[in-house]
């Protein structure tokens, strides 16, 4: 019968918890300066640039403006399984189950050989966006925060598997252009959100 770590989760150690994550309540206040004719130009040239997005088939630049200059504030959800699939975002998840593996190993090595589990969590950490890497989910983002949390099992034998949930969240703010927008109330900036699962 297999035993489960319930001390601290592996690979936590440089990450950040919840409450740390960047960017949390910063910025400019939502609506505190008077709105001008120059800001409804703006908004209105701004209003072009999800459509020709669109054509140019960036749909994630495309979607995350539409989502501001409709102005509601409200989550943004996006699809993480393809955010995952980048280069840079691929690379450092992999870095953590790597590592993650490697913990598990290292505390099951001076037990009684017998399967265990162990719980993981990276804790929160950024990744910056590459436009080669992406144009589209770099316009759209510019990076991400992400947190891997799950479960490795080691066997009798000392071979690794791991069940994980990656969670992406992301404070949207606007290219410095249009971020007054936000400040005049006639857009406003949101919170990005999504997740997957996997199993190696």
């Amino acid at each position: 019968m297999g035993s489960t770590d319930v001390s601290c989760p592996l690979g936590r150690d440089g990450g950040r918890a919840d409450m740390d994550l960047p960017g949390k309540g910063s910025g400019p206040r939502h609506a505190e300066l008077p709105v001008r004719p120059y800001d409804l130009l703006l908004r209105a040239a701004c209003r072009t640039l999800p459509p020709l997005c669109s054509a140019l088939r960036l749909p994630q630049a495309a979607g995350t403006l539409r989502h501001y200059l409709r102005g509601t504030g409200t989550p943004y959800r996006v699809d993480a399984a393809e955010l995952l699939a980048l280069p840079a975002v691929r690379s450092a998840a992999e870095e953590q189950l790597d590592r993650w593996r490697a913990e598990a190993l290292a505390r099951w090595r001076p037990g009684p050989r017998t399967p265990a589990a162990y719980p993981a969590d990276s804790g929160w950490r950024g990744v910056p966006l590459a436009r080669r890497g992406s144009r589209d989910w770099w316009l759209a983002l510019r990076g991400i925060d992400y947190r891997l949390t799950g479960t490795v099992r080691v066997d009798a034998d000392g071979g690794t598997a791991a069940d994980y949930r990656f969670a992406v969240q992301r404070n949207w703010t606007p290219f410095a252009a249009f971020a007054r927008l936000h400040e005049t109330g006639l857009a406003r900036e949101f919170t990005v959100t999504g997740e997957a699962f996997g199993h190696v």
